[in-house]
């Protein structure tokens, strides 16, 4: 019964870095290094809470986060694709932006410094899987969840058909790989990776509305604390492969999930919080070693 709790708690907590990946997925393909993603997350955030607070609907709410992060996410879609911006300076700057505006905004609009915890705002409702509830094992770990925390299993399969077993995705990965023999075969580069970064920037808006509504229902500054880096490592660990991404990213929900538990234990917190951050830095160095045993067998 612990195990099957635990899982289902691991779906839950993957699914704004699995969100996030996915975008950083997709910008992979086009050939953009997209860093900003957590940025991007923190404003996703901060628009679901306050839109909870102003109508109440979760729908609206969940659709304003998704708009805004995607205008959010234009500075770099035709700054880096149309005028040729460097994407990695543009990326610091939104991450950067994303942190003083909605700390600004959280006094401006609400006039509360660090966390915002209100009565109207309204967390995701969680909706049971007919059929499945009394299935052993699985309805437990399955069944349950917020809407969004489904979706992003169905873009998960998504994109993996989109990027491979479509005409377009096929065109963007061309682009991706090679623009000027993209380009010679008469794709748009341009309106390619701008679609494409404003597409992920709906993404992370996403993300930051189930991360802000999907279990604790409040907004707190900075509250994305590293995830949005966490899906850039997990997009690498996947190779910017939707299903890789995503067992990347189970991974990281594992660990999250586990060190929640442990916090029960008796653990402190420093050291039970740090954990997903910690395999996170464990993965990027067996990535840099296993791109120097590559160079030493091709040497």
């Amino acid at each position: 019964m612990a195990i099957n709790m635990l899982l289902s708690q691991v779906l839950d907590l993957m699914t704004p870095v699995l969100l996030a990946a996915l975008a950083g997925t997709l910008c992979e393909r086009a050939g953009v290094f997209n860093i900003a993603l957590e940025g991007k997350m923190l404003v996703g955030a901060f628009v679901a809470v306050a839109a909870s607070v102003a109508f109440g609907s979760p729908l609206l709410t969940v659709l304003l986060a998704v708009a805004c992060t995607a205008i959010f996410a234009s500075p770099m879609a035709l700054g880096g694709s149309r005028f040729g911006g460097d994407p990695i300076v543009i990326g610091i700057g939104l991450n950067l932006l994303a942190s003083g505006l909605t700390t600004y905004l959280l006094s401006a609009l609400f006039g509360v410094t660090g966390t915002l915890v209100d009565p109207a705002v309204t967390a995701l409702p969680r909706f049971g899987i007919e059929g499945l509830d009394d299935v052993p094992v699985l309805g437990a770990i399955l069944s349950g969840h917020n809407l969004i925390v489904y979706l992003s299993w169905l873009l998960v399969l998504a994109f993996n058909i989109y990027l491979f077993r479509t005409r377009f995705g096929l065109r963007l990965r061309g682009i991706g790989e090679v623009p000027s023999a993209a380009a010679a075969m008469g794709a748009n580069v341009s309106r390619y990776q701008t679609a494409t970064v404003i597409v992920a920037g709906g993404l992370c808006g996403l993300a930051g509305a189930v991360l802000a509504l999907g279990s604790v229902a409040l907004f707190a500054e900075n509250m994305t604390a590293g995830r949005g880096w966490i899906a850039v490592v997990a997009v690498m660990l996947g190779r910017a492969h939707p299903l890789g991404v995503a067992f990347a990213c189970l991974g990281f929900g594992l660990a999250d999930a586990v060190g929640l538990r442990l916090q029960g234990q008796g653990l402190p917190n420093q050291i039970t919080d740090m954990a997903p951050y910690a395999i996170t830095l464990l993965a990027m160095i067996g990535l840099g070693l296993r791109g120097i045993v590559k160079k030493r067998r091709t040497a």
